[in-house]
């Protein structure tokens, strides 16, 4: 899912909130450009498996939330600065992301990545392309033969493997698998890759509280049922609790 890389330097650090008060909005930040994860619906709403997910959790946690926008690559920063209190952004629970911000317990399983290409491809000497600040874009980076060509958006990714520029794109296969079943030039190759945990809510290290109380309400869909129902709605090849 989501992943990797942080700039890390110079971080702001920002004050730790009581949100006990159910007058105070609790803001969710999300990139609104990772179906079906998250997305901007024809209405310009956020939506998908996460807008479902992340409404519920709120009034688990009895918790007045409101959704806003984040480019992917200052999603961190922008939370450890004080923008917005939470990341729903498909974003996978990794060592190297704990050292800058906590996480709820996970809301998916571990997923794999996967490639998808115009045609067979040698991965291991391929032009690669991933989403920047993804464990995906780290993973090729430790391939010793294979060039990493980065972009900002997953969609670019798709576009560069399309126009000629890159050799194959490395992404979650959630994401992948809708596009490569509506077009024609775009199939699965390879193996598919196990690389980060789960998604988790990530919160600044300070908002203990917060943290606590989506994990709560994540515990509390696990054992009703009611995430793997949304699970199997959203992502339906992904593995349930």
């Amino acid at each position: 899912m989501k992943n990797l890389i942080l700039t890390t330097a110079a971080l702001a650090v920002a004050g730790s909130m009581t949100f006990a008060d159910a007058h105070t909005v609790v803001r969710l930040g999300t990139e609104g450009a990772y179906p079906p994860f998250n997305f901007i619906n024809d209405a310009g709403e956020v939506d998908g498996f996460e807008r479902e997910l992340g409404d519920e959790l709120c009034i688990r946690a009895e918790l007045n939330c409101e959704w806003v926008t984040n480019e992917w690559d200052s999603i961190i920063p922008n939370l450890v600065s004080g923008n917005y209190d939470a990341i729903m952004a498909g974003m996978s629970i990794t060592e190297e992301r704990k050292e800058v911000i906590d996480f709820s317990d996970a809301y998916t399983q571990p997923d794999p990545s996967a490639y998808v290409a115009m045609g067979e491809v040698d991965l291991e000497n391929a032009v690669i392309a991933a989403q920047a600040s993804t464990i995906q874009a780290a993973h090729v980076a430790g391939m010793s033969g294979a060039t990493l060509l980065e972009f900002a958006s997953p969609d670019e990714t798709i576009a560069a493997v399309k126009a000629g520029e890159a050799d194959a794109v490395l992404a979650d296969k959630a994401f992948l698998e809708p596009i490569a079943a509506s077009d024609a030039e775009l199939s699965f190759i390879g193996d598919d890759v196990l690389i980060g945990g789960g998604i988790g809510l990530g919160v600044r290290q300070s908002d203990t509280e917060l943290r606590d109380k989506f994990t709560a309400a994540i515990q509390s869909m696990k054992a009703d049922g009611s995430l793997n129902a949304l699970i199997t709605k959203w992502l339906p090849e992904s593995s349930t609790f």
